[in-house]
């Protein structure tokens, strides 16, 4: 299989194989680099970093902790990494606030703290059904000029736009918001754009805001549905597509206008990973009312090559040289060929699974709720085990790998107290 490693400012881009869809032309404009990690699942919009950086293999809370601190307040959101800044959302419900939270990479010192929404993190019988959820599991975006954060408040989901020193610069609200399980959707950029979604039981909508202003450039309404994915940008079938699973549908739109491009039945209902692809397919996944792998052409034939009764419901997958790699719920490791969805291997890691899990090369990084981290290759010989690793009592966070350094918010058991902290994790 021919790869053409060509790097660029935002990292490496895989190119020249039909089986890697490639990274957007536009995101060049934004002026990052290889050691940043500047939106959910990362610079290549996949869970992937191929920074050719060494990153550590073994960690406690005191082996290779470049530096830990404390995290006010309860999220899930992911760090994100932009130079020597890492951004960080979160909600604290004893002082009614949602919050981005900015440290000094270098030395864990916080730099600030910006109020996003003070009062209406719970409206009367708002509260989301699923124990699990919090009020900060969006992951900020940044375009290295403007930070963007989703929170739903007061019945709502608001997009809002920070200075990279905390400094409000505008806020839209996108659609009201019916609590089910909770909402945890990422906002994505696109060349001018902020794309952010907000499907809900009461009809939710996915919209195209101007990145410098916040006015709605376009909406499109969604089917009244719980749903939780993030949208996903991808270059596949010659276009960038807006990829959108969930509601029953696997929805691929013109990014900068909205316009649909197809849109087949597809998907279960409630989906929360975000799709990934190899040049050919789209492969969503979900968990409710079914499970389901499936992979969808993405040449806008409405085909679907082939799907799986497997719950791979919270955690995104990773695609790496035409072979599919996922952590089920359930916490087992499995491996899947694109081309035809046989399993070709599956392992047994254990514990239970809301982080998605992240490649660093052709090594997977992923971690259960118990804050077990499972390191092993991305292959399809058959699962090698390098190292697992303990680090904190409860994660449902997705950890941040870029520059070398392993970025992790984690929660531990202090008496009675729950408290979260973010770690560096670092040679």
């Amino acid at each position: 299989m021919r790869q053409i490693l060509a790097t660029i400012c935002l990292g490496v881009l895989l190119t020249g194989s039909p089986l890697f869809g490639q990274a957007l032309k536009s995101d060049q404009q934004f002026g990052l680099t290889q050691n940043d990690w500047p939106w959910w699942r990362g610079p290549n919009r996949d869970g992937s970093q191929i920074d050719g950086k060494e990153v550590p293999l073994e960690w406690s809370e005191t082996k290779n902790v470049a530096w830990r601190a404390p995290v006010l307040g309860r999220g899930h959101g992911s760090p994100t990494v932009l130079g020597d800044r890492v951004f960080l959302a979160s909600a604290d419900e004893v002082r009614q606030v949602q919050v981005v939270l900015c440290w000094k990479r270098s030395t864990g010192e916080r730099l600030w703290e910006s109020i996003v929404h003070e009062g209406g993190l719970h409206q009367e019988g708002e509260r989301a059904a699923n124990k699990k959820a919090s009020l900060a599991s969006s992951t900020v975006a940044t375009d290295g000029q403007l930070l963007y954060i989703n929170f739903m408040n007061q019945g709502a989901v608001f997009c809002t736009a920070l200075s990279l020193e905390g400094d409000k610069v505008w806020q839209r609200r996108i659609c009201d918001y019916i609590v089910h399980q909770g909402y945890g959707s990422s906002p994505t950029l696109y060349q001018n754009l902020v794309i952010v979604s907000a499907d809900n039981k009461g009809g939710g909508a996915i919209a195209g805001l101007d990145r410098k202003t916040g006015e709605v450039v376009w909406l499109r309404k969604r089917p009244a549905a719980p749903n939780y994915a993030s949208p996903s940008i991808l270059h596949i079938d010659g276009k960038d597509q807006l990829i959108f699973s969930g509601c029953d549908l696997v929805t691929s739109l013109n990014p900068m206008t909205g316009e649909e491009y197809w849109e087949i039945e597809g998907a279960t209902t409630e989906c929360v990973t975000t799709s990934v692809t190899d040049g050919v397919h789209i492969f969503t996944s979900g968990g409710y009312p079914k499970n389901h792998v499936s992979a969808v052409r993405a040449d806008g034939t409405g085909r679907v090559d082939w799907e799986l009764n497997t719950r791979v419901y919270v955690p995104s997958m990773l695609q790496h040289r035409g072979y599919l790699y996922a952590t089920l719920d359930a916490g087992v490791a499995s491996c899947f060929r694109c081309e035809d969805g046989a399993e070709v291997w599956k392992a047994r890691l254990g514990g239970t699974f809301s982080s998605s899990p992240v490649l660093h090369g052709d090594t997977i990084y992923a971690t259960n709720e118990g804050g077990q981290t499972f390191i092993f290759r991305a292959t399809p010989d058959g699962f090698e085990k390098i190292a697992e690793n303990q680090l904190g009592d409860s994660v449902f966070a997705t950890p941040t790998l870029c520059g070398g350094q392993i970025f992790m918010r984690v929660a531990m058991r202090e008496g009675e107290e729950r408290k979260e902290w973010l770690y560096c994790i670092s040679k």
